[in-house]
């Protein structure tokens, strides 16, 4: 069994898509899907449900999903360990962070911490949540910078992940402006005249705590999908376009709103407070890792959960 075929297994899982998985992994769709035949040939399982139009995992899949990643996470823990004993760990420091934060947060607040620069080399992976939640499940990242809210749930269990509160932060929708500055497109919008929804996918966290919140359903808002992201950058993008309506965190809009090129596409009815957390592995990693995270936890700023 090739190690690299977990690697393809969880990206598939991940995916939800054979062409999209294969071209992430550098591989032709023919090599990728043998790839996966040749996992399931030893374990001896159908793993993946290949009869719908969107590939699901079959419930032996589901199980080994979880197998796999503890796998692989298991062998990146262990790799550094006996690095650390051999004398030949590094002192980098890897963060994991959704693509929001991690060009408006991520570098003011690595600039606030007064000796973080001391703490050891900073390597920073900006993704979708579901894939920075692999990274952190798989041990590939020692931190994981994301957007939270109370109702989402996400796949780092409190029992294997410690996290701090690093700020507030609040999911609204916007639009373009009209001449005289009034939203092009005002909520909730009607069953005659649905408005353009820019709305996030399913692998981002943004459309995962939206959905939870229900903010959109409890409002009765008309929409009607026309794009979408991931990135809550493409979707200001259309946006300030007049290309429709999107929910967007206060921390990457400002800068659009207080210029005028987006204006609210609703009141404080339609908006969703949001915290900003910083998630690591309960399991002791590098020295650097657990001095730069005591460090964190001094602050009186943050707060533990």
């Amino acid at each position: 069994m090739d190690i690299m075929w977990l690697e393809d297994f969880i990206k598939l899982a991940d995916e939800g898509n054979f062409s999209r998985a294969a071209e992430a992994r550098n591989l032709t769709q023919p090599a990728f899907s043998r790839r996966i035949r040749a996992l399931e040939d030893w374990v001896g399982a159908t793993l993946v449900d290949r009869d719908t139009h969107r590939i699901a995992l079959t419930e032996a899949g589901l199980a080994f999903r979880v197998l796999a990643e503890d796998i692989l996470r298991r062998l990146a823990l262990g790799r550094d360990h006996v690095r650390e004993i051999g004398g030949t760990l590094s002192n980098e420091i890897r963060f994991a962070s959704t693509h929001a934060l991690s060009t408006t947060f991520f570098p003011s607040w690595l600039r606030s911490l007064d000796n973080g620069k001391e703490a050891g080399t900073i390597t920073l992976i900006a993704d979708h949540m579901v894939a920075c939640e692999r990274f952190m499940l798989e041990g590939k990242a020692d931190f994981l910078l994301c957007h939270h809210h109370a109702a989402a749930s996400h796949r780092l269990d409190p029992a294997g992940f410690a996290s701090l509160h690093l700020g507030s932060d609040i999911l609204l929708p916007v639009t373009a402006p009209l001449s005289d500055g009034t939203p092009m497109h005002q909520l909730p919008g009607s069953d005659e005249r649905p408005l353009p929804y820019l709305e996030f996918e399913e692998r981002s966290g943004m459309g995962r705590i939206l959905q939870a919140a229900q903010v959109v359903s409890a409002g009765a808002a008309k929409l009607r999908a026309v794009f979408r992201s991931h990135m809550a950058s493409a979707l200001l993008s259309m946006a300030r376009d007049g290309r429709g309506i999107c929910w967007a965190p206060l921390s990457l809009a400002e800068a659009d709103l207080e210029s005028g090129r987006l204006v609210p596409a609703g009141d404080a009815n339609w908006h969703v407070p949001i915290e900003i957390r910083i998630y690591k592995p309960i399991a002791r990693r590098s020295p650097s890792v657990e001095t730069f995270w005591s460090m964190l936890k001094q602050r009186p700023e943050e707060r533990t959960s």
